[in-house]
């Protein structure tokens, strides 16, 4: 009985010493990004050659435009495929309608996701000699766009675009990515010039 007593006793302590297997935690890819670099966007396009503006974008996207029995004209995008990344860009003329094209603007960046997002940072862009005038907006959290902005000169042009990613928004994931297409559209901003 002491014997059998002492084997139980020694089972347990040997299948007690074993390892736990602990699930590891989800990781990520590493995204390697591109060094910047843009090239000029001056409406030599045919399907924007009306658009009274230029910027430079960057080298590592490509213009593209939404079949035009969707689109209106202005509307424009630069496809980032290797990143599964869009920023939807859109030109309008404003024709004594700068409030409903504010208040448009506020619906489709602002309203949309502010039950989803963290927090709302605005950043002013002012430049009275370019005439530029807007609000960069960060979105953070689990939002389906993480930068938009909206720039005009309050009296003939407004611009405006976000940025999407054809993926489930993860902040923590998408954080890199989202910080380097951030600097190219402060960049487009930058290099925007409106033709008169």
């Amino acid at each position: 009985m002491n014997n059998l007593f002492f084997l139980l006793i020694f089972t347990v302590i040997l299948s007690s010493c074993r390892e736990v297997a602990v699930p590891r935690p989800k990781g990520y890819f590493r995204i390697d990004l591109p060094e910047h670099e843009y090239i000029a966007f001056n409406s030599d396009f045919r399907q924007v050659a009306d658009l009274p503006l230029s910027f430079e974008y960057p080298v590592y996207g490509k213009i593209s435009f939404e079949p035009v029995a969707y689109a209106e004209p202005g509307w424009f995008n630069i496809e980032f495929p290797a990143y599964k990344a869009r920023i939807y860009l859109t030109y309008l003329d404003i024709k004594n309608d700068i409030d409903t094209l504010m208040e448009q603007t506020y619906r489709l960046n602002i309203k949309n996701h502010i039950t989803k997002a963290d927090a709302i940072n605005e950043q002013m862009i002012i430049d009275p000699e370019r005439k530029i005038f807007g609000i960069l907006y960060d979105l953070k959290g689990s939002t389906a766009t993480a930068v938009q902005f909206f720039v005009t000169d309050s009296t003939k042009h407004f611009f405006r675009g976000s940025l999407y990613f054809f993926a489930e928004p993860n902040p923590d994931s998408l954080a890199p990515v989202n910080e380097f297409f951030r600097k190219d559209i402060i960049h487009i901003i930058e290099t925007l010039k409106w033709k008169d």
